[in-house]
């Protein structure tokens, strides 16, 4: 198993970047976002890749963080959701909007990624659901987010804000979609933040 690729930006070949390391050129496929965050050829550079190997295919993907590289390992473990269609689906939104989306049921969101149908974002909602740790969106945020949710007085309501203001949303927006949400107080972090994502796309 290769963990990482770690060389000299060569260039890119359709949806492949390439490496060069030790006198060899990696052809390594690699989510639209991030070949746009690619360096400049002759650049350093770490990838974090995964190796899929099937009779006929041999591919090597990889990714800008560990954290996009732990999403992919997950989204192939979904029935019908192979390594390409994992990867459309993290060149058209980033690893937390996908965790808010599935937590959120978001069918519509994650059928936005090329060649993946309702069946197969449900699947990914149904089969992911359990394995999204609120903490690991919420942990990303910055102070401002973290002012915003100080006058709430209950944890999953500042969950819920952080965890909106993390994905790009206004301290506004997020506050008062959390307010629209009836009975917000006694919803656990959870269920509030699919009912505030659910009234956020309404405003």
């Amino acid at each position: 198993m290769i963990a990482f690729i770690e060389g000299l930006v060569a260039g890119l070949d359709g949806d492949c970047a390439v490496i060069a390391a030790g006198g060899i050129g990696y052809e390594i496929l690699m989510p639209a976002s991030a070949l746009q965050s690619l360096p400049a050829p002759g650049s350093p550079i770490r990838v974090y890749t995964h190796m899929y190997v099937r009779e006929d295919n041999i591919g090597l993907f990889g990714f800008l963080t560990r954290d996009d590289l732990k999403m992919f390992r997950q989204l192939i473990t979904v029935s019908g959701i192979g390594p390409k269609a994992a990867l459309q689906i993290l060149s058209v939104m980033s690893v937390d909007e996908l965790r808010m989306a599935i937590v959120a049921e978001d069918v519509k969101r994650i059928t936005a990624a090329p060649g993946v149908g309702p069946k197969s974002a449900k699947r990914v909602i149904i089969e992911l659901k359990d394995k999204i740790d609120l903490d690991e969106i919420t942990g990303r945020v910055s102070t401002g987010a973290e002012d915003a949710s100080s006058a709430a007085d209950d944890q999953a309501v500042k969950d819920t804000i952080l965890a909106l203001t993390a994905l790009g949303y206004s301290n506004t927006d997020a506050v008062r979609a959390v307010r629209a949400v009836e009975d917000a107080e006694n919803l656990s972090s959870e269920a509030l933040l699919k009912a505030a994502l659910r009234k956020i796309t309404i405003f």
